[in-house]
């Protein structure tokens, strides 16, 4: 971590500032881990500075656009005051893609512009900072982020259905760039608009939530949606999902939520396919370290979605119990993911040096999870 914070300009500040949104909520995560296991606090304090750089940074223009300041459109104090109430950037190195350009599929990947699966892993990190840090702020610009993202991603379905969240939003939110849907995005905003409440609601009057309209838009998003996959990063997504529900349930209502089982049953057999067909005996060339890490990541959750299930009040469904074994019997490939990617060899290879800050600090996050798996 002390590396990553050297190469991208969060402590050495003879580096320019290099910021990525994704990285930057893991990393923010990874501090806070440290800073509560080894009682230090130079760790929270580039906690701290973290979110402040991704804010100055990601929460403006970018330095090759016409555009200037904020990207909500606020005055420079009123925007240092909600950094978060137009969104974030990604971080990407090419700028955005113009209304009127021709979409490149493989030139898209790296333009510029808004993930709403980003800025949730934002609105998270937030939460983590407040409740660590004790400042309100914290909370309260993961809300107003949440707000901003729901307003900005929610699209009319063409064909009459129900609202959906695009893929990928213009720097400004003001038009799509990919209209398409993610797959995991509806159930990411749901559950992370809960755990945003639930911060909210430590502060008292110190952070209004505000965000029951959004729960309820995106709760009927979910109607129908098939939540499986063999993605080992979307199956890492949707263990940290089911952690958090089954958190968020077992301390505030104690009831079991009616989403729980299908996400259960989603995310036990994606690890089942991905455990019986994963290429974990592919060299490290022909591998992707942060995807990987994801699962390994979520699998590390498994104990945490087992002890939160026990405090859950009535009848757990069979199909739930059966789903958590079934995890608990694929934890161990946490462990094989890990000590692969901690072997210095496989950190030559040119797919681990071409994504070295995401892979370094998601491998962080699995070695120390603690933190990021909270709520």
């Amino acid at each position: 971590m002390l590396g990553y914070a050297d190469r991208t300009g969060l402590s050495a500040t003879s580096k320019a500032s290099r910021r990525y949104l994704w990285t930057d909520a893991h990393a923010v995560c990874n501090f806070l881990g440290l800073y509560r296991a080894m009682e230090q606090a130079d760790w929270l304090d580039l906690a701290l500075a973290l979110v402040d750089q991704v804010h100055l940074s990601l929460g403006r223009h970018r330095a090759d656009d016409r555009r200037s300041g904020w990207i909500s459109g606020l005055a420079e104090e009123e925007g240092r005051d909600h950094p978060t109430a137009g969104g974030l950037r990604i971080g990407k190195p090419l700028p955005e893609r113009g209304p009127g350009e021709r979409y490149d599929d493989r030139l898209e990947w790296d333009r510029d512009g808004q993930y709403y699966h980003y800025l949730t892993k934002w609105m998270h990190a937030l939460a983590r900072v407040a409740t660590v840090s004790g400042d309100a702020r914290y909370c309260r610009w993961a809300v107003e982020l949440a707000q901003a993202a729901h307003a900005g991603f929610t699209l009319p379905d063409p064909a009459g259905g129900p609202e959906r969240l695009a893929w990928k939003m213009s720097i400004d939110l003001s038009f799509p760039l990919v209209p398409s849907s993610g797959q995991h995005d509806p159930l990411d905003g749901y559950i992370t608009c809960h755990e945003l409440r639930e911060c909210a609601h430590r502060f008292g009057d110190a952070v209004p939530s505000g965000l029951d309209g959004e729960i309820a838009a995106v709760a009927a998003m979910l109607e129908g949606r098939y939540w499986q996959t063999d993605d080992p990063l979307g199956i890492g997504g949707l263990l940290f999902d089911l952690f958090r529900v089954a958190q968020i349930h077992a301390a505030v209502s104690r009831t079991v939520p009616d989403i729980l089982p299908s996400l259960a049953r989603a995310a036990a057999e994606s690890v089942a396919y991905y455990a019986a067909h994963a290429g974990t005996s592919k060299p490290a060339d022909y591998r992707l370290a942060f995807r990987e890490l994801g699962l390994s990541i979520g699998l590390h959750g498994v104990p945490i979605v087992k002890r939160a299930l026990s405090e859950l009040a009535g009848s757990l469904p069979d199909s739930v119990r059966n789903s958590v074994t079934l995890l608990e019997r694929h934890a161990a490939l946490a462990a094989t993911i890990e000590s692969f990617w901690c072997d210095p060899g496989n950190q030559r290879g040119y797919t681990w040096k071409d994504h070295e800050d995401i892979n370094t600090v998601m491998l962080a996050t699995s070695l120390l999870p603690d933190e990021f798996l909270a709520i």
